[in-house]
C-alpha cells in the first residue's frame, strides 16, 4: 500500500518540495488526496524573517486539475506560524507551498497554469467555455482577470527605429512617434504641444 501512496504521489503532487501525502482515496467521481507540510520553519511575508514556532494548524481545500475525468479534492493541511520578528506587523502567518499554493489562493498553482493558458488562448466566454470541458467551473470574468494579473513581459531593445510625425489639428498641434521597425510596436509618442508652423515662401 506504501508503493501505491508514493507513486500516487509522484503523480499527483509532482516536484512539490515539503509535502507528504498521507492517504488517497479514489471512487468513481472524485480523488481525494490528503497532504500535509513538512517544512520545519516558514518566512513570513511581511519581513522575510524565518520562524519555526507554529502557532497552530487548519486544512486548505484548493481546487486542483481533474484527473481522468475525477474531480481532484485536495486536503492540505497547513500551519500557522508566530512572526519572531518585534518591528513586523504580523503576529502570525501562514505557510505557503511554492509551486503548490499562494496567498488567498483557491486553485492550485497547477490549475491556475492551466486556466491561465486557456485565457491567452481563447479569451473569456470561450475560455470558461472550455475549462467547464476540463470538468472546471469557472466565469469569463475570472479567466480575464487571471491574464490580466499576468506580469507584461520587457519588450527587447529596437535594433531599427522608424520616425514618423503626424498632426492632430493641422497647423496647430503635432506628434512624433517612434516604431520599431522590426516588431512594429511603437515605442514612444511625443506631442509637441500647439505650435504653429511658418512656412516662408
Amino acid at each position: 500500500m506504501e508503493d501505491v501512496v508514493l507513486r500516487l504521489e509522484e503523480l499527483l503532487v509532482p516536484s512539490i518540495a515539503d509535502v507528504v501525502v498521507l492517504s488517497v482515496d479514489v471512487n468513481n467521481e472524485t480523488v481525494r488526496i490528503e497532504a500535509c507540510c513538512t517544512a520545519v520553519a516558514a518566512v513570513c511575508p511581511g519581513c522575510d524573517d524565518r520562524s519555526s514556532r507554529v502557532h497552530g494548524s487548519y486544512l486548505r481545500f484548493p481546487a486542483d486539475s481533474p484527473s481522468a475525468g475525477r474531480r481532484v479534492v485536495l486536503c492540505l493541511k497547513v500551519r500557522r506560524f508566530m512572526c519572531g520578528n518585534p518591528s513586523c506587523d504580523r503576529r502570525t502567518f501562514v505557510e505557503q507551498v511554492p509551486g503548490l499554493t499562494r496567498r488567498f489562493g483557491r486553485w492550485t498553482e497547477g490549475l491556475r497554469s492551466t486556466l491561465t493558458a486557456v485565457g491567452l488562448a481563447l479569451a473569456g466566454r470561450a475560455g470558461a467555455r472550455m475549462a467547464g470541458v476540463f470538468g472546471v467551473s469557472v466565469s469569463r470574468g475570472t479567466v480575464l482577470r487571471m491574464v490580466a494579473a499576468l506580469p507584461e513581459l520587457e519588450p527587447p531593445a529596437p535594433r531599427v527605429v522608424g520616425v514618423d510625425e503626424y498632426a492632430t489639428r493641422k497647423g496647430r498641434v503635432y506628434g512624433t512617434v517612434l516604431v520599431d521597425v522590426e516588431t512594429r510596436r511603437c515605442g514612444a509618442r511625443r506631442l509637441a504641444g500647439s505650435l504653429r508652423l511658418t512656412v516662408a515662401a
